[in-house]
């Protein structure tokens, strides 16, 4: 799963990189530790058909829901099945984004039984796009936007630290996610290995398990526990 990431780009930034003009205010600031129920920001289509940067809520409520209670268990919608599913379905149809990131966490147990966190990121420092859903519920004519992350199996060595991985999206695939659902198949398919060979596994510091704390010393590399587990993870 997808349970934890970084986005620190501004409103400008993003919309700069993404093509996309910006309804988010002052609503979107850097946040090095994004958990469950966040507003995070995601790009959309707008009715018209332009990008839309806008802030969601992480845990997609969908429209028939009678409570948002739901939400931190719909943070994650598999690639495998988000074509079929009730809830998932209607959005994969007609309402994908993309999720700006910096990178994204996972935990891995190590033999002493402590869970060592690492940080997914593009070694050039450039900017991640999750596979996106998203939904408007609105209870009592408040409109609620929310967005969930699309998993799918880990690819290479990412599969050494978890057996899923964010859907993650080249950007030549950015049109083709945002626009009509004409060959489905091809929108679920993982990034190729020699795009997934600019990333890294680094790891970071247990202090990103704390949802309360945030700063970039969370993404910054720090050394291993064990002597023999020091040895530096590329991807293939």
């Amino acid at each position: 799963m997808c349970g934890r990431y970084a986005t620190s780009r501004s409103a400008g930034d993003l919309s700069a990189l993404f093509e996309s003009s910006d309804e988010t205010g002052d609503a979107v600031g850097p946040d090095f530790n994004v958990a469950p129920t966040d507003p995070v920001p995601l790009v959309r289509l707008a009715p018209e058909g332009h990008r839309l940067l806008s802030v969601g809520r992480w845990g997609l409520v969908p429209h028939w829901s009678r409570s948002a209670a739901g939400a931190a268990r719909m943070i994650n919608a598999r690639a495998e099945t988000v074509a079929t599913s009730r809830a998932y379905a209607p959005s994969f149809a007609r309402r994908r984004c993309l999720v700006p990131a910096d990178g994204w966490y996972e935990w891995v147990r190590d033999p002493d039984g402590r869970r060592q966190p690492y940080y997914m990121t593009p070694v050039d420092g450039s900017v991640l796009a999750f596979a996106g859903i998203w939904s408007v519920w609105e209870p009592a004519g408040a409109a609620l936007l929310t967005f969930s992350v699309l998993t799918t199996a880990a690819v290479g060595e990412l599969a050494e630290v978890h057996d899923r991985m964010p859907l993650l999206l080249p950007r030549e695939r950015w049109a083709s996610w945002l626009g009509p659902a004409d060959e489905p198949a091809a929108l679920l398919a993982p990034p190729a290995p020699e795009w997934l060979a600019g990333l890294e596994i680094r790891p970071v510091s247990p202090a990103v398990g704390d949802v309360r704390n945030d700063g970039p010393a969370l993404t910054a590399r720090v050394p291993l526990a064990r002597e023999e587990d020091v040895t530096e993870m590329t991807l293939f």
